[in-house]
């Protein structure tokens, strides 16, 4: 046993290095870089040689990526350029926000897949089977972030019933366990669930369907055993299936979370990383913009100035008038 752990531990040490360097690599593949998100678009030059002198940024990338490794590791993980507070901090509270998301999707979906994957097993009347099979299908079909703008449109534009967005009221520094802050967990929780409602339903259902066609099963009914009991056996038998797709479903969610958050504009995880990909973009683009702004007035300063430089003939309409102005004032 502790030579297999050893082994998958040596196993992981590449992947480890694999992964860190796909991150880094698409860190710095993105559009702009975290300078210009957090300075003005009419900023010197030398104020953006100081800070990414000062944050690293003018060192070749190898240089970065090593310096990167080496924080990481010691779990340093900076200050924040764009908030001014400690990275991990900021990680930490909006992972903290994605977890409780996270793990109230999960406790609604697969209650409610357990609860109709078996009853679709164990139904005799097929229309029981066919509205589960249908209930799992569109739940593996619908777009999570599409149900979840219409879920908006639905229980908060129209109805009212249920707050929009938000982790909670306007004044909420995080999540608490009362009821505004459950009125405000409804809606994206209900949206997260459903992809894995559809599939862990039809997992149940085709697992409880297979087991309840062993032989075991039939030596359990010969022996007297009630249904309530004889259903204990069959989900213990189904349950390894089952839990292995649940766990699957489960690490899914967290990485299904971050439209789910854009849209409900829930402070966890996802929403930090889209927040920090276009306020990157947008400082990218301010300074383009900046630069054919400064660029295009030079070109208009410059076709301004030309005309100024050449000796124009006064036409003949201001000739005649310069003219009687003279004759009359000679007159006088």
């Amino acid at each position: 046993m502790l030579l297999y752990a050893l082994r998958r531990f040596v196993y992981l040490i590449p992947v480890a290095f694999g992964v860190s360097l796909l991150v880094f690599a698409l860190v710095h593949l993105a559009p702009g870089d975290p300078i210009s998100a957090i300075v003005p678009p009419d900023a010197p030059k030398e104020v953006v040689d100081k800070l990414k002198e000062y944050y690293g940024f003018d060192k070749p990338l190898p240089v970065q990526y090593l310096r990167w490794l080496g924080v990481t590791l010691t779990g340093d993980f900076g200050t924040s350029i764009g908030t001014g507070r400690p990275v991990a901090t900021e990680v930490a509270t909006a992972f903290g926000n994605t977890i409780i998301l996270a793990i109230a999707a999960t406790f609604l979906a697969f209650s409610l897949a357990v609860v109709l994957g078996t009853a679709a097993a164990y139904a005799k009347s097929r229309i029981v089977d066919r509205l589960v099979t249908l209930i799992s299908l569109v739940g593996v079909s619908v777009p999570h972030f599409w149900l979840a703008i219409v879920l908006v449109i639905i229980f908060a534009v129209e109805l009212g019933a249920l707050p929009p967005m938000g982790i909670g009221p306007e004044n909420s520094t995080g999540w608490r366990l009362d009821r505004a802050h459950l009125a405000h967990m409804v809606l994206p929780t209900i949206a997260l669930s459903v992809i894995p409602l559809g599939v862990v339903t039809r997992t149940v259902r085709s697992t409880i369907k297979e087991t309840l066609s062993m032989e075991f099963v039939t030596a359990l009914q010969a022996k007297g055993m009630s249904d309530l009991q004889i259903l204990r056996h069959v989900l213990k038998n189904a349950a390894p299936t089952c839990l292995a797709v649940m766990g699957l479903q489960a690490g899914n969610l967290i990485g299904g979370s971050i439209l789910i958050e854009t849209v409900f504009a829930w402070p966890g995880i996802g929403q930090l990383a889209i927040q920090l990909t276009i306020g990157r973009a947008d400082g990218e683009a301010r300074r383009q913009r900046q630069a054919q702004h400064q660029q295009h007035h030079k070109c208009r300063i410059g076709k301004q100035q030309g005309p100024q430089t050449q000796i124009h003939p006064a036409s003949p309409q201001r000739a005649n008038k310069r003219a009687a102005s003279i004759n009359h004032r000679t007159s006088k």
